[in-house]
């Protein structure tokens, strides 16, 4: 049981962004008690949002056949998860104020948690993802040294594209259980090209808003990025099925994430 209820907090977005959280707090040189403490917290408020998200979709799931999923396939009840996810949730509140100012972290959570109902059927299902992505930085860098504004803004752009981008591949299992979040109201093309854009700004924000003259990898990166982006929106146009506009987005997304770490510290 418990291997299925790992797997029920989506175990690898789960990890990434509480890694990159942890690597943010060592850049900025926080001291090891309040890095273990702020990548606990990140750690926490990712297993509530996994798990709840997991609980509250259960019968969704159920409905498209999701046997990859743990609950519909059996492997663990719909009321342990739900469980699971009130604790993290209780454990992320205690984390977040022993790492410091714990109510950046605990907002985020909250916008998280109002993705997974009721914002992910509305047409404003980007906006958690903009919030509690701005929020995030904001909470480790608020441990130590303060947050710069280009941080949160360059947080809000990644999780706002990062959310077009998670969406597309599965379009169609949504719209077949009446999910009508803003990603399936722009179609795949539509998102794909949102996500490109938005990831490209986020881009921009981190090369230039960190003090001092871009480094090389900002340079590298943003090139990168600049490159990306037309054939984005040539493959989005001549081969709507392609996985590879999906792939090219994701390729900017992991810029952005080193970008963020290389900028914070």
């Amino acid at each position: 049981m418990l291997a299925a209820l790992l797997r029920a907090c989506h175990p690898e977005p789960a990890a990434a962004v509480t890694l990159v959280s942890g690597v943010l707090a060592i850049g900025a040189g926080l001291d090891a008690r309040t890095v273990v403490a702020v990548t606990a917290a990140v750690g926490a408020s990712q297993l509530a949002v996994g798990w709840s998200n997991d609980a509250i979709d259960a019968p969704r799931d159920a409905a498209v056949g999701r046997r990859d999923k743990p609950i519909p396939a059996g492997a663990v009840s719909r009321r342990v998860v739900a469980v699971g996810a009130v604790v993290a949730a209780g454990a992320c509140a205690v984390l977040a104020f022993v790492a410091g100012p714990g109510w950046w972290l605990l907002a985020a959570l909250a916008s998280a948690l109002l993705y997974n109902w009721p914002l992910k059927f509305t047409p404003a299902s980007v906006v958690p993802f903009a919030v509690s992505f701005g929020l995030l930085p904001g909470f480790v860098m608020e441990a130590g040294p303060g947050v710069p504004a280009w941080m949160l803004a360059a947080g809000a752009l990644l999780g706002a594209g990062a959310h077009f981008a998670n969406v597309v591949p599965d379009l169609a299992d949504d719209a077949r259980t009446g999910v009508r979040g803003l990603p399936h109201r722009l179609g795949a093309r539509g998102s794909l090209v949102a996500a490109a854009v938005l990831l490209l700004a986020a881009t921009a924000v981190l090369v230039v808003g960190p003090p001092g003259p871009p480094s090389w990898f900002g340079f590298a990166a943003g090139a990168v990025a600049v490159a990306v982006l037309p054939l984005v929106g040539y493959w989005v146009m001549r081969a709507p099925g392609s996985r590879l506009p999906f792939r090219a987005v994701l390729v900017i997304a992991v810029l952005d994430v080193a970008l963020l770490v290389v900028g914070g510290t």
